[in-house]
């Protein structure tokens, strides 16, 4: 069994297990990032991924990663390829620009990916998985992990996997219980992750399908996994990390306005310089669209909020703020 103290996934004095924020293609970017950390909650962060094509220029691609972005909370850098000794040179590099830990991306679903033989495509074949893993690990001194699904087309090969991971040396694994195919639609198999748990003898984290405080302590106690990463659930509901903090503390956390209009403001701020107006307006309403899902009141709303027409992403939010400020605490 897992050391349930392990110190690469510290449970807090309060017996909180170790929460990690997802990383989320698309969602989850430097931006993202900055905004849930100025709401704060999680213990650490993990970049989206790294793509490592087959004609990677290692440097330059590590240009993208900033070990400091969140200040004190750590964040991990994904990688994704299908070529061991890039990948391993990739995970060199970014140890050299400060990482803590490398994470191996096995589980991204796009086609375009997959069909370079990288992300969930890795599931295919125990063996590459494992050649894959076990270079990077050689490569660097500090910690490397795998995010992986259940599996590719089904779950046949899900004990190989999950074990291939384990032998190549890697300090955990990251369970999202769906496969590729099944890409995010059914709910998370939960009792994957209870199976994974009982055949490794190092810690795993669960994720997929926690979008409340009772679904993680639900997945705690089902699955006995060591540590929770959330992804989806810290879009609707950027305090979840709170909110599942105050269970263990006994102690009610009470969401504050101010740190929602915080987050909101700090989201806008720290997009790209190069985006224009209208991308902006764009990740606006992606994001919008998860926080609007919060209550019945604001998911009303959020066709609304979606056909709102302006040219400035400030009077964009500007105009959404009294909105979710008056609906999203809402409990009727």
């Amino acid at each position: 069994m897992s050391d349930p103290f392990s110190p690469l996934l510290p449970k807090d004095s309060h017996g909180c297990p170790y929460l990690f924020l997802a990383p989320m293609e698309g969602v989850g970017d430097r931006s993202f990032r900055k905004a849930l950390a100025s709401i704060g909650g999680f213990d650490e962060a993990v970049t989206e991924f790294i793509s490592v094509p087959s004609n990677a220029h290692v440097e330059s691609l590590a240009k993208v990663y900033q070990p400091k972005e969140l200040g004190t909370i750590p964040l991990a850098a994904q990688i994704m390829g299908a070529d061991p000794l890039l990948m391993a040179s990739m995970a060199k590099e970014l140890e050299k620009k400060g990482a803590p830990r490398i994470d191996i991306n096995c589980g991204c679903p796009s086609n375009t990916v997959t069909g370079r033989g990288a992300g969930s495509s890795l599931l295919k074949n125990p063996d590459y998985l494992y050649d894959i893993a076990k270079a990077v690990v050689d490569a660097v001194s500090i910690p490397v992990t795998i995010k992986m699904r259940s599996g590719y087309e089904d779950t046949s090969l899900f004990k190989e996997n999950i074990l291939s991971a384990q032998e190549s040396g890697v300090s955990f694994i990251t369970l999202h219980p769906r496969t590729k195919i099944d890409g995010y639609s059914p709910p998370a198999r939960w009792d994957l992750i209870e199976i994974a748990k009982k055949l490794l003898h190092i810690p795993l984290v669960g994720n997929g399908d926690i979008l409340t405080v009772e679904n993680a302590i639900t997945l705690l106690s089902k699955t006995n996994c060591d540590a929770l990463m959330i992804g989806r659930g810290a879009v609707i509901n950027p305090f979840i990390f709170h909110q599942i903090r105050s269970y263990f503390t006994k102690k009610p956390f009470i969401p504050d306005w101010v740190q929602l209009e915080k987050c909101l403001r700090t989201y806008l701020k720290e997009m790209p310089e190069q985006l224009s107006e209208k991308g902006r307006i764009g990740k606006l309403k992606q994001f919008m669209s998860f926080l609007f899902r919060a209550n019945p009141q604001l998911l009303e709303k959020r066709q609304e909020m979606l056909k709102i027409d302006t040219k400035e992403s400030t009077v964009f939010l500007d105009h959404l703020l009294p909105i979710l400020e008056y609906h999203y605490f809402s409990k009727s």
